[in-house]
């Protein structure tokens, strides 16, 4: 019996490697990557991060979460038909192309997979039933259930990882001034587990898997879900605003949840949560750029001090543990309103310098360290650029 489920197992981590979105998932991310480097180069004339750091950055982010999340619709024994799994797949597919990371939340993913369900077993769509093995045999609460999960599991996500490494870059505000505004686009891979109906493994316990198809024989597979977060943030620190989002996430993944359970014996209740997901996600993703295009620009130009938009990685400044937000007011004794005062500053002594900064926390802190040969002769310090040149560059 332990053999049966060892191989078997074995056997999902396999079908985990060989499926399509573990490949598509690396050309998603090296695709924005490109994108998210020609908007840097832009705005400074230099990338902040290298392409591969959306990869390296969520990829390892989605494996925690992910077996996490395995851990739980295993032990509540959570199925889905092959056929299911399938569209499932496509789904996520077509929306990860348009490059839209947003759409990649669970609640738009696996709501339009339930309905599209929902459509092709209805009969109207026979050919569509006889590709898609199984899925007259989709469980409408597993599906419902999976997505409340899933939505709680992109709300921790977000509130704990996607305010890290965002891409600053400038825009053009109604009145024309150059404004800092920071992107998080990200897209992480969960591993989950899920029972398939139709293998060779049976339960000794008649009351596991909860949510299986009739008692039937299943078998394990590992399938890479996508969860995807778009956000721009130009009226505060990203961190703050991208951590008020994720909480609500959370909320919302609760209450899909809630309804869900419901569902286990009313199934129209999980076409209620789904779209409850749906409109919710949406409504959180229209009331956070409201807010923040009501908010008075945070990265802009100051009539005291320097705003730090961006730190460049492994830079002086990254070393010097400078600090998004924070406000740069003198360089080597002198005080700076420009662009241009800062660098004639930070000429006077070219292997030494001291800059006073007014930290996140409003008080007034010193940073100084001594300048290598070898080291970037800028900084590496990202700022709005004063209104003479109307650009941005790295000092």
């Amino acid at each position: 019996m332990i053999d049966n489920w060892l191989l078997e197992l074995l056997w999902a981590v396999g079908r985990f490697f060989i499926h399509p979105l573990f490949y598509l998932f690396f050309l998603l991310t090296l695709a924005y990557g490109s994108i998210r480097i020609k908007r840097e180069r832009k705005s400074f004339h230099i990338r902040v991060h290298d392409i591969y750091d959306e990869m390296k950055f969520t990829y390892t982010k989605g494996l925690i979460a992910g077996g996490i999340a395995s851990l739980v619709l295993f032990g509540i024994g959570l199925s889905l038909p092959f056929g299911t799994i399938l569209l499932l797949t496509i789904v996520t597919a077509v929306l990860g192309l348009t490059c839209r990371m947003r759409w990649l939340s669970p609640a738009f993913s696996i709501g339009i997979t339930l309905f599209a369900v929902a459509i092709i077993t209805s009969g109207q769509v026979d050919t569509l039933e006889a590709f898609f093995v199984g899925i007259a045999e989709t469980n409408y609460a597993s599906l419902s259930l999976l997505a409340g999960l899933m939505i709680i599991a992109e709300g921790f996500l977000i509130q704990r990882t996607a305010h890290k490494h965002t891409s600053p870059f400038i825009k053009t505000s109604t009145r024309g001034l150059p404004i800092g505004t920071h992107e998080a686009n990200r897209t992480w891979m969960l591993p989950l587990l899920f029972l398939v109906p139709g293998g060779q493994l049976t339960s000794s316990l008649p009351w596991w898997p909860v949510l299986t198809i009739n008692g039937e024989t299943f078998l394990l597979m590992f399938v890479p879900f996508f969860i995807g977060f778009q956000q721009r943030v130009q009226g505060s620190l990203p961190q703050e605003s991208i951590q008020v989002t994720g909480k609500r996430v959370i909320w919302l993944g609760v209450v899909t949840l809630v309804v869900s359970v419901i569902s286990i014996w009313f199934t129209v209740a999980a076409f209620l949560a789904l779209i409850m997901a749906i409109a919710g996600r949406e409504f959180i993703t229209i009331r956070q750029r409201i807010n923040d295009d009501s908010a008075a620009f945070f990265f802009s130009k100051r009539d005291n001090g320097l705003m730090i938009l961006g730190i460049l990685p492994q830079s002086p400044a990254e070393k010097m543990n400078l600090q998004v937000g924070e406000m740069v007011m003198k360089v080597n004794g002198d005080s700076v309103k420009t662009v241009e005062e800062f660098y004639q500053s930070l000429q006077k002594n070219g292997a030494y310098c001291k800059l006073e900064v007014i930290a996140l926390n409003g008080e007034i802190r010193f940073v100084q360290r001594a300048l290598y040969e070898d080291e970037h002769h800028e900084l590496g310090i990202l700022f709005v650029q004063d209104e003479k040149k109307w650009e941005t560059e790295a000092v």
